[in-house]
């Protein structure tokens, strides 16, 4: 299960000054925005890379455990929602299913049926941490409701390994955080309640992936669940029976990727994870910034580049701000080398270019500050990332007016404010990013 990464601040607390001037501007906001729910785009990268990536994806789960076979529904599925969700939690979740009829091809669809094959229950934060303090949502088999699964609890029943074919799962997220957390607990807890089981690190363009950094379902994952689902393919097949129908299969379904090219992925190394999860974890900062730094030198000394590499200096730079900016940005900019070799982390990219910007409007590069949010802003709306582009949105308001251009700066601050309440939950939480981003630029006198 991911960790949530909220997005860091520590930069805003350490290096803000003291806000001056008249009170602030008074806010009508408006309703919380939402995407569209279109697709972020296609798979790109070659069918052989995504053979390996199913086969891993499928037959493995986080732990290491293998799994024996190949298990999923046979049949059309239902889906029932069961505890206090919003209507903003239940248009979200229709247009997922939408999005998996219409790209992935399958048969799912809402019910009020108490026999539904999914159930999708709420219940409050609290609650869910103290079955599972390291989960912000997670998927079990074989159980239809909270109850049921407490009754279950440590018994062969939640065994994923035993099964052979899916008839009943349930998945629980939190009634009671963001808009946009409940939405991207859907989209990961739905895909492996139909799909694969495991996350993988290497993964540039997956939301299977333990780096958080996909908030909804790509194009890639959504190749991976059709092949699932792919008439081919059917429960209880072992790994070898897969894997010789997987060519086929994925030639079908994605002709674009029938091309040259393509690496064989290195494992990653349990010492590697094992630090991630540590620099991931709620113990002493020292201790994770240490953590990061030894999953950094791990990825050196085992040569990798991509995703690994650039997560692993993301995670150290956001772990040194109030620590050691210097330390700080140059982790930042050497995942923004790595991530910017290729389109296919182009929303790492934009991960990277908000903490970047802060550094550009404390030292009152306008410019600069502009020039980063102007491609990073698309991105993030093209990836469904409302927090992220109401932060880039904020960031760029700001500059604006550091350029004497407060008209355009209000006008983009006041579009924020949707994005923002869908990413930060509440008025409050986005008034309160408002200011620690207005707090940032230096008092320069005018000319």
């Amino acid at each position: 299960m991911k960790h949530l990464i909220v997005l860091a601040f520590a930069v805003l607390a350490a290096c803000a000054q003291t806000p001056t001037g008249p009170d602030p501007i008074r806010l009508d906001f408006p309703q919380a925005s939402r995407f569209s729910a279109a697709s972020p785009g296609p798979s790109t990268r070659p069918n052989s890379e995504i053979a390996l990536d199913f086969i891993d994806l499928s037959f493995r789960m986080e732990s290491g455990r293998k799994l024996p076979v190949l298990s999923r529904f046979e049949g059309p599925i239902t889906v029932r929602v069961k505890g206090p969700v919003t209507q903003t939690t239940v248009n979200d979740l229709t247009d997922l299913l939408n999005r998996l009829r219409r790209e992935a091809r399958i048969d799912i669809r809402f019910t009020s049926e108490d026999d539904a094959n999914i159930v999708i229950e709420a219940v409050p934060n609290r609650t869910l941490q103290r079955v599972a303090p390291n989960a912000a949502c997670f998927v079990v088999p074989r159980v239809q409701s909270w109850a049921e699964l407490r009754a279950a609890r440590n018994t062969p029943t939640l065994d994923w390994t035993t099964l052979r074919q899916r008839e009943k799962t349930a998945i629980f997220l939190p009634s009671d955080v963001t808009p946009q957390e409940i939405r991207d607990c859907l989209h990961e807890e739905l895909a492996q309640a139909l799909g694969p089981l495991n996350d993988l690190y290497r993964l540039p363009d997956s939301v299977f992936n333990d780096d958080n950094i996909h908030a909804v379902l790509t194009g890639f994952d959504m190749l991976i669940l059709r092949a699932y689902y792919s008439p081919e393919l059917q429960s209880g097949m072992s790994e070898q029976q897969v894997a010789e129908r997987l060519p086929r299969i994925l030639r079908r379904l994605n002709p674009r990727g029938q091309r040259r090219g393509g690496q064989i992925p290195s494992d990653t190394s349990r010492e590697w994870i094992n630090a991630m999860e540590l620099a991931l974890s709620e113990t002493s900062n020292s201790r994770r910034r240490q953590a990061a730094s030894r999953a950094i030198a791990i990825g050196q000394s085992l040569g990798w580049t991509g995703p690994r590499e650039g997560f692993a200096n993301y995670v150290y730079g956001r772990l040194q701000i109030g620590n050691d900016a210097t330390l700080a940005l140059g982790a930042f900019n050497a995942a923004r080398r790595v991530y910017g070799q290729s389109p296919v982390t182009d929303i790492h990219s934009a991960h990277i270019a908000v903490q970047l910007a802060a550094f550009t409007l404390i030292s009152g590069n306008a410019e600069a500050t502009i020039a980063i949010t102007d491609r990073a802003i698309p991105i993030a709306d093209k990836h469904e990332n409302a927090a992220l582009l109401a932060l880039l949105m904020m960031f760029k308001a700001e500059a604006l007016d550091l350029q004497g251009d407060t008209d355009a700066g209000m006008a983009l601050r006041l579009d924020s404010l949707g994005w923002g309440l869908y990413g930060f939950g509440s008025r409050d939480e986005v008034i309160d990013r408002l200011n620690e981003i207005a707090s940032l630029p230096p008092d320069i006198p005018p000319s």
